[in-house]
């Protein structure tokens, strides 16, 4: 059975933290964890229709979304209400951490966005990144984060996230 058809196991409280504050919270379907990659579901969590001009996010869309605990990232496909791919939603984060029912993830403000039919990969947020600090704070922490994002666009131009999401 594929992902995209499986039940949940459960319910878990996806956390995006940024800056040490809770920037989002939701809950979701866990739908595996293999100790390494947790994966979950749910429905579009913002406030009515977010338009990026590239794409915009809407009630009814739903997001399957891929932590790692060893990873530098996390990998959300973005489907319609008709279950029409959209695409894949890339956030750079720390590795995530799933305890007590919350799977934790911090945002480092660099985002990849990939559309369905491969073109028009984009890499978003990097004047964010910069203005973060991160860089002077956490160097080490910055290194990873650009490392992530370059990894993630290499497959995003290559073909997909396919092997990340199998």
């Amino acid at each position: 059975m594929s992902v995209n058809s499986a039940d949940p196991t459960g319910v878990v409280d996806v956390v995006l933290v940024k800056g040490g504050r809770t920037k989002i919270r939701y809950p979701a379907g866990l739908l595996s964890d293999d100790g390494t990659r947790v994966v979950v579901r749910a429905p579009w969590a913002g406030d009515g229709t977010r338009d990026f001009g590239f794409v915009r996010f809407e009630p009814g869309d739903v997001f399957t979304e891929y932590y790692w605990r060893d990873r530098w990232y996390a990998v959300k496909e973005v489907r319609d209400a008709g279950g029409g791919l959209k695409g894949w939603y890339c956030d750079i984060t720390r590795p995530a951490v799933l305890a007590g029912g919350e799977l934790v993830v911090e945002d480092l403000d660099l985002d990849l966005w990939r559309p369905a039919d491969g073109t028009g990969v984009r890499r978003l947020d990097e004047d964010e990144f910069a203005a973060s600090g991160l860089a002077e704070r956490d160097p080490e922490a910055a290194a990873r984060a650009v490392a992530a994002l370059d990894e993630l666009e290499r497959l995003a131009r290559e073909g997909g996230f396919e092997t990340l999401t199998a």
